[in-house]
């Protein structure tokens, strides 16, 4: 392994050093005032993009009416005077988190849901995922006339529906999603109909709900659970639904391919009171820390979580190791952005703003810190100093997660593969660096079996997408293999 300087990994000390979802995606068909449960939904999902919001609605007397914001949901869509805008009884929404190379700058245009109108109709598009081979579609259909209005990948998925010759928005859209490469999630809607699809290896997640005679379409149950929905099923990989008055239709539209569900999901993006795959995401993560004391015991006094993501498996590692569980960090719940000018003294003060040691607990003890990742390795850095100058004994850190060593290119906002610190360094190395008595990640198998795989991982045909981990991608990310993201330095 090479020497790596700490600079490398500290550029930007005011980021919180976790792996973000790009999107969540919800829709509502065949409910009065059906915009007003869109936001509560997104609201259900704003954990999964807090950089914009938009919904689309229908309704036969104004048509369709849309409205998109930069911002959290509960800023724009809880105000009267914009939810009269989107009258009707169906509405789909979108709650974007953007990608690395414009975080923090979105443009209005970007902001989905997306819409069109073909020569059979209007028709909005939601989209949660990542096509991989969106830049080669892009330059191919600008080539052909196509005029492009936003930097989103899902323009791609509208360009290809206007081109097709189907006679159906429904069919247009199946020639568009057998094009595109990667993995996708999608909502849309025309004038008397609700689509959802999946793309064949269920990479990112999307489930059936009912509230009365009413359908939901959602990223996660939790979202199902705000608005008093009853969950029907999960959209399966490969199916495209289609809800009308009617009832719900189901195709198959692609080949067969066998299932790669995001494992990660599990270990942090859903919320921990969603279920997927007939499991709880809480009682998933539970068993990761249990099965991560199993693997990885140490001597301490305490287990405790780096919040909130880590909370679960630091509840399943104390009690599979038997030592006590306590809050030796708590976190403030108000502080997002920082709320000042973030000069160099702010940002060494950032990870404090949001986090604070519970002195009066980890004095004198030796702590076992239980984190869902570690990225960057900037904010266990800030947490271990933090701990020791409270007086903690010892800080052993507990992960739970492999090491996250390649980027994602299904829908992840994840560093370039030069900036992950599991790419650069061996555990020991990442020991060292951040400066920590011990430090262990969970095994990948050890997480499949915590993930409901008993057996671990099948090397010959896993059963998730576990591509950050293991560098096996399930679907070949063109693009960004030629943008060289998974190149290191000395690779050039």
């Amino acid at each position: 392994m090479t020497d790596t300087p700490a600079a490398t990994f500290l550029s930007d000390p005011f980021d919180d050093d976790k792996l973000r979802e790009e999107c969540g995606v919800y829709g509502v068909f065949g409910i009065d005032e059906a915009a007003n449960f869109v936001a509560l939904g997104l609201h259900a999902l704003q954990h999964r993009g807090q950089e914009a919001a938009g919904i689309v609605s229908y309704t036969p007397e104004t048509g369709f009416n849309t409205v998109r914001r930069i911002g959290y949901v509960r800023d724009h869509f809880t105000k009267q005077s914009v939810m009269d805008i989107l009258p009707g009884r169906m509405a789909i929404g979108h709650t974007r988190y953007s990608t690395a190379g414009s975080k923090g700058q979105t443009a209005l245009r970007d902001v989905q849901p997306l819409y069109a109108d073909f020569a059979m109709g209007g028709c909005a598009i939601a989209h949660n995922g990542n096509i991989t081979n969106a830049e080669t579609l892009r330059s191919q259909l600008i080539e052909r006339g196509s005029i492009f209005q936003s930097g989103s990948d899902t323009e791609c998925i509208v360009h290809l529906m206007a081109r097709s010759i189907q006679k159906t928005i429904s069919d247009r859209m199946k020639d568009a999603l057998r094009i595109v490469e990667g993995a996708f999630s999608v909502i849309a809607m025309t004038r008397s109909k609700m689509i959802g699809v999946r793309d064949p290896m269920g990479v990112r997640p999307l489930v059936l709900g009912r509230r009365g005679e009413g359908w939901i379409l959602s990223s996660e149950t939790c979202a199902l659970d705000i608005i008093g929905a009853e969950f029907v099923r999960e959209v399966e990989p490969g199916e495209m639904v289609i809800v009308t008055q009617k009832g719900v239709e189901s195709l198959r539209p692609f080949e067969d391919r066998d299932p790669r569900f995001c494992v990660f999901e599990y270990v942090y993006f859903s919320r921990p009171d969603s279920v997927i795959g007939g499991l709880s995401v809480y009682e998933a993560r539970r068993r990761i820390g249990a099965e991560l004391a199993r693997e990885a015991p140490g001597e301490a006094d305490l287990v405790c979580p780096v919040p909130d993501s880590g909370t679960p498996a630091a509840i399943g590692f104390s009690q599979a190791s038997g030592i006590p569980f306590a809050m030796g960090i708590i976190k403030n719940q108000y502080v997002g952005r920082t709320f000042i000018e973030p000069t160099e003294q702010i940002r060494d003060m950032g990870v404090r703003l949001k986090l604070n040691i519970n002195r009066a607990v980890v004095e004198g003890k030796r702590v076992v810190l239980v984190d869902d990742s570690v990225v960057r390795g900037t904010t266990s850095r800030k947490i271990k100093d933090m701990m020791l100058d409270a007086g903690a004994s010892e800080v052993h850190f507990r992960i739970a997660s492999p090491p996250t060593k390649w980027p994602c290119f299904y829908g992840v906002d994840t560093p370039e593969r030069a900036k992950l610190l599991a790419a650069r360094m061996t555990e020991d190395e990442i020991r060292a660096f951040l400066g920590v008595d011990s430090l262990k990640f969970i095994s990948l198998d050890g997480l499949y079996r915590a993930c409901g795989s008993p057996a671990g991982r099948n090397a010959a045909a896993p059963q998730f997408c576990d591509a950050c981990f293991s560098g096996e991608y399930p679907v070949e990310p063109s693009d960004a293999r030629a943008r060289g993201c998974m190149r290191m330095p000395e690779d050039a």
